[in-house]
């Protein structure tokens, strides 16, 4: 299987900034497993949108999946309770 290129919304850099060192290492490794599963064990497909999630400890990081052109597009990183949230 190919891999997928990985690329980041600039409100991911935003959300990142806000979280402990340790977490942001945590959460940067599951994205980065991404590239050569997308849907790995554990995944959702969110119903509002096109779009999928990965648990990484109390954090979701929301991603859309473009298979044509093999890309990986992280939306938003967030806490459980905050991520689905509409702003």
């Amino acid at each position: 299987m190919a891999s997928f290129e990985i690329r980041f919304k600039k409100s991911v850099a935003k959300d990142l900034r806000t979280l402990p060192n340790e977490d942001v290492r945590r959460i940067l490794k599951r994205i980065e497993a991404l590239s050569n599963d997308p849907r790995p064990p554990g995944s959702e497909k969110l119903s509002a949108h096109e779009r999928y999630r990965v648990r990484q400890g109390v954090y979701r990081v929301v991603y859309e999946i473009h298979d044509s052109a093999l890309v990986v597009i992280v939306v938003k990183v967030a806490h459980r309770r905050e991520v689905y949230k509409r702003r």
